[in-house]
């Protein structure tokens, strides 16, 4: 891990969300700035100290402890806090069910009454351990968008009540606000929408983690949940196939499939397989189910195709449907396709949406119209998208446009 500054990065993106999490059940959520004030400590100290006298046989152990005691230095000058003086020092890290209360955190962080902005920012922040610099690179905002963010957050906490789980009729609704964010986290890190990467796998990971926590407890082990998860983890497979050397994007056709994460398609896969052992089917069940057609030795369009009709059904949104278009143009011909996204070019809410003009082109090109890809393509270019995307746009510009012109 790269000595005591490496063991204390390791802890502070493994660890210090759950110890954030159990020093707030405790405090309660309206002190959750003590909390994380107390675990920016503890690791400030680590990194001053470690160094010199080593690292802790239980580093983790160590550094709950030193968040502990701070913020219990803290609680002593406040007159309001010293009730829970007692329940703060009786918190013990190797005794402690530290998922618990992570996972309570994860589900008021999502609390429906927040704005899915909030939300996602206040999961990175208390949760995935982020600063507030970090959010905003990996949300593509301002700081100062992010932080404005966060305050409003932490005031609606003020009177959130105690950090625990739902009632159990509750759970399956907020489960779904956690389960939109994380889709949303997971988006946002496999395909970035601007900026100078491609992917930002530390999303996917972060996303794919927290599923991990929800289907690790009963209560949260429900089918959407499995069904997410698992298609959280068959995408998340072609990853390492995704972008070249020099960070450019490759499509599915052009990966080295090799270089695919072949355990976490066979996760993937499992996990995917717990989630139809009932008769609930949701909109990420159906995609799961396309993501495995992806991942399988020779890609069968038609089923996929047919399931794209079905998610359709559950989730009729025009992004769906231009994906359904691209498989229909799989099956039945490029301008099968054309006809489909030409109608959605209709659709204001996918007015800007760079990947119809991508998508367009694409066909037109198969069809061998290479002038209408090309208006295509530069259609698209003057629509906002990360770099390697834009790099994507020129290359398949360029083969439409003989040299020279």
């Amino acid at each position: 891990m790269g000595g005591p500054a490496g063991v204390v990065e390791h802890l502070f993106r493994h660890s210090a969300g759950q110890i954030v999490a159990t020093l707030a059940r405790t405090l309660g959520p309206a002190r959750l700035d003590l909390a994380e004030e107390a675990v920016a400590d503890a690791i400030e100290q680590a990194l001053r100290t470690w160094p010199h006298d080593g690292v802790p046989r239980n580093p983790r152990g160590w550094l709950f402890r030193a968040a502990r005691n701070r913020a219990l230095d803290v609680l002593r000058r406040e007159q309001t806090l010293r009730a829970k003086l007692p329940l703060l020092a009786a918190l013990d890290p190797e005794t402690e069910r530290s998922g618990d209360a992570e996972l309570a955190m994860i589900l008021l962080c999502c609390h429906p009454d927040l704005p899915q902005t909030s939300q996602v920012a206040l999961t990175l922040k208390t949760v995935g351990g982020l600063g507030v610099n970090e959010i905003a690179s990996a949300l593509l905002t301002k700081p100062a968008t992010v932080a404005q963010r966060l305050a409003r957050a932490k005031r609606w906490l003020r009177g959130a009540g105690p950090l625990e789980l739902p009632p159990p009729e509750e759970l399956p609704g907020r489960v779904d606000s956690v389960l939109s964010v994380l889709y949303l986290l997971f988006t946002e890190g496999y395909d970035a929408t601007s900026g100078d990467e491609a992917v930002r796998g530390e999303l996917c990971g972060e996303a794919i983690r927290l599923g991990r926590l929800l289907l690790a407890d009963p209560r949260t082990d429900l089918p959407d949940a499995r069904a997410l998860v698992g298609l959280l983890l068959l995408q998340a497979s072609r990853l390492p196939a995704r972008v070249d050397d020099a960070g450019d994007v490759l499509l599915l056709a052009e990966q080295d499939r090799s270089k695919w994460d072949h355990a976490m398609i066979a996760e993937g896969t499992r996990t995917f397989g717990a989630a139809c052992t009932g008769t609930e089917l949701t909109a990420y069940h159906v995609e799961a189910a396309i993501a495995l057609c992806h991942v399988a030795g020779d890609t069968d369009w038609p089923r996929i195709l047919s399931l794209y009709e079905r998610l359709v059904e559950l989730r009729p949104s025009p992004v769906v449907r231009l994906n359904r278009a691209i498989a229909l143009a799989m099956v039945r011909g490029p301008r099968a396709g054309i006809t489909e996204l030409e109608r959605l070019q209709q659709d204001p809410r996918l007015a800007g949406y760079r990947l119809l003009p991508a998508a367009l082109g694409e066909l037109w090109f198969r069809a061998g119209e290479p002038g209408r890809a090309a208006a295509c393509y530069r259609a698209a270019l003057a629509l906002p998208g990360s770099e390697p995307q834009r790099r994507l746009l020129r290359r398949r510009l360029a083969d439409c446009v003989p040299s020279g012109q």
